[in-house]
């Protein structure tokens, strides 16, 4: 499932690529079509993303709301124009790493023909927007917007003044596994499994460890270890949570190889101690650990 920073990456070249634009909108498989109706011909507003839910705001109130789910992807195309990724969620590369570039060369002749299955596709002067395998795909009001909200944990990509210390009451109010509650929307949004094994890691802490066991001082720095590691993925497109000193000499960006301390590192030894990374599973995901250091 995209994390966090791909969803922020795509609400930005969304804004970038669409924003003030009227669109037409369609939806070429069919499930989208009653939806598609209430929105072609609009002027899309904004892009905002929190934690892995998207929204698109039109000039009449409307929004088009996105969860990508496991197998979801926008794919993107357009003329010179036309800049940003050309596919932005699965299948991803380890690292969630982004490909291509959406603008084209030579004359723009408008979109391609669909390809599978589409649930709904977006089309401007310059370019157009391909919506397959998303879990949510609906056309909602403002309210029902803020309802999807009201149920999201803080987004460590906001950093909204507060944000900090609501993570902190929510995490410590329970005593589920720090492990979990690292990826539960409604204590913080946008963390998926990368993330939450590698900010895990680097603050040292046992994945076991209840959320009322933690200590103040360190869900506040879970916490700033997570925006910052975030933060890096919406500069970068892709998650890199080693530093370069760690990389094969030489290069300028990680390899996929050097890119993080124990995400399917299971079975090598830890970059910090030596130890055989472990993995196991935790609430049906997989949880990626080093037994020396997190303990």
């Amino acid at each position: 499932m995209p994390e966090g920073h791909s969803v922020h990456r795509l609400a930005r070249q969304f804004q970038d690529v669409f924003g003030g634009q009227p669109l037409d909108v369609s939806s070429p498989q069919g499930r989208f079509a009653s939806g598609a109706e209430l929105l072609t011909g609009h002027t899309m507003v904004e892009a905002t993303a929190h934690g892995k839910q998207f929204f698109l705001r039109f000039d009449h109130g409307l929004y088009l709301h996105v969860h990508l789910g496991l197998y979801g992807a926008w794919s993107f195309g357009g003329d010179s124009s036309f800049t940003g990724a050309s596919s932005i969620g699965a299948p991803r590369r380890i690292g969630e790493r982004e490909s291509g570039s959406a603008g084209e060369d030579g004359e723009y002749a408008g979109p391609p023909a669909p390809v599978g299955a589409v649930r709904v596709r977006l089309v401007s002067r310059h370019g157009w927007a391909d919506l397959r395998g998303a879990t949510t795909c609906a056309a909602i009001t403002s309210a029902e917007a803020q309802t999807v909200l009201d149920r999201l944990g803080p987004d460590p990509l906001h950093n909204r003044a507060g944000d900090r210390d609501e993570f902190i009451r929510r995490l410590r109010r329970r005593k589920t596994a720090v492990a979990l509650l690292m990826m539960d929307q409604s204590v913080l949004a946008g963390v998926g499994n990368i993330y939450r094994a590698e900010v895990l890691f680097r603050q040292a802490v046992d994945p076991w460890t209840p959320g009322s066991s933690i200590d103040h001082e360190t869900a506040g720095r879970l916490w700033d270890d997570t925006v910052n590691t975030m933060s890096d993925g919406v500069r970068d497109g892709r998650i890199v949570t080693t530093p370069a000193a760690l990389w094969t000499s030489g290069s300028a960006t990680a390899p996929d190889a050097d890119a993080h301390f124990v995400y399917k590192r299971n079975g090598l030894p830890c970059r910090a101690c030596g130890t055989l990374v472990g993995v196991t599973e935790i609430g049906a995901r997989k949880l990626y650990w080093c037994p020396g250091c997190q303990v």
